[in-house]
């Protein structure tokens, strides 16, 4: 991959567009309502993930309740705390000091959901923590997305028609494997959202990734010698990637029953535009023939516009190869 996902541009991004609309709403205000906040912006998510990040706040403040004379947890405390939570979500009341840095996550969050669902939804699962996932919370963390959220909330269909009350980390992400299959996921249109965020502050797809540097060892020579750097990289990372199909290469039987979810998002997002239906039908199409020239050849007449020296080819040519080997 020639690009990277920057954190760093999405975090600037997300402070400029948070002060500009914090400005723009204080000019005239001292303190944000809860109402205020879910018509703040044209887009319902950031909305929604700011609500989310109070209703975290409250849950981490719950957490410090402890006392060695009171029991926190009998259930009518519980109840009565829950009933109070419910009390404080409709009187919030929120200086611009305090707000603006849950503005700026929230937009930071939603910038994520937009332009790399794949990734949002593994920080998902993983973000529970134990190698488990949690139903409830599970059902918490889906309730405030509005934007790519049907396979998630399948997943929390699936475990809730299980009656789980946990799973498995492996085996949620292989639930969710299934489901994307199953539902032929496509991400949501990026520019639409893209286009939102610029009206109140320009924003470019392009800027929200920066290119990887490849380390290369140049070994000193008593003479100076030219160097082409891109060669220079072509050779490092062929080098790197002959190394490693040795290493690790082992015969594999169908393509389809070998990929990681992990696999499954990059090769959607790099190879196939995001298009999780056309990603589907190549992997079958693949699978159904006979030898690895016929599938290069596939790959040659249906794909010839992928970079060759990509990881993520590298990587998919990886698979080929332990298939037809």
């Amino acid at each position: 991959m020639d690009e990277r996902f920057s954190l760093k541009a999405v975090d600037d991004y997300s402070d400029d567009y948070s002060s500009k609309v914090t400005a723009s709403f204080f000019a005239s205000k001292e303190r944000i309502t809860g109402q205020d906040v879910l018509k703040l912006s044209a887009i319902q998510q950031v909305n929604l993930f700011v609500i989310r990040e109070l209703l975290h706040a409250w849950k981490h403040e719950g957490q410090k309740l402890y006392s060695p004379y009171f029991d926190y947890t009998h259930p009518e405390v519980a109840e009565s705390l829950a009933k109070f939570q419910n009390l404080l979500s409709n009187h919030i009341s929120i200086s611009r000091e305090n707000f603006q840095p849950l503005l700026k996550k929230a937009v930071s969050k939603t910038i994520y959901l937009i332009v790399d669902p794949y990734d949002f939804f593994s920080d998902i699962l993983d973000r529970q923590g134990n190698g488990f996932v949690r139903t409830e919370e599970l059902r918490n963390e889906i309730k405030y997305l509005k934007i790519n959220q049907p396979p998630l909330d399948k997943l929390l269909k699936r475990l809730e028609e299980k009656k789980l009350e946990q799973i498995n980390g492996n085996e949620a992400f292989g639930l969710l494997d299934q489901i994307l299959e199953e539902v032929n996921f496509t991400p949501e249109d990026v520019e639409t959202y893209i286009n939102q965020f610029s009206a109140i502050v320009p924003l470019s797809v392009d800027k929200l990734y920066e290119k990887k540097m490849q380390a290369v060892n140049v070994v000193k020579k008593e003479a100076p010698v030219v160097v082409n750097p891109k060669e220079v990289v072509k050779q490092e990372i062929k080098k790197e990637s002959k190394s490693t199909v040795a290493e690790n290469f082992q015969k594999i039987g169908r393509i389809k029953d070998n990929l990681t979810i992990n696999q499954k998002f990059m090769f959607t997002k790099i190879l196939f535009n995001g298009d999780f239906e056309i990603f589907t039908q190549a992997i079958d199409r693949l699978d159904s023939l006979d030898n690895l020239k016929q599938a290069l050849n596939y790959l040659d007449q249906n794909y010839s516009e992928w970079d060759k020296e990509s990881e993520e080819y590298e990587e998919f040519l990886e698979l080929l190869e332990k298939r037809f080997a």
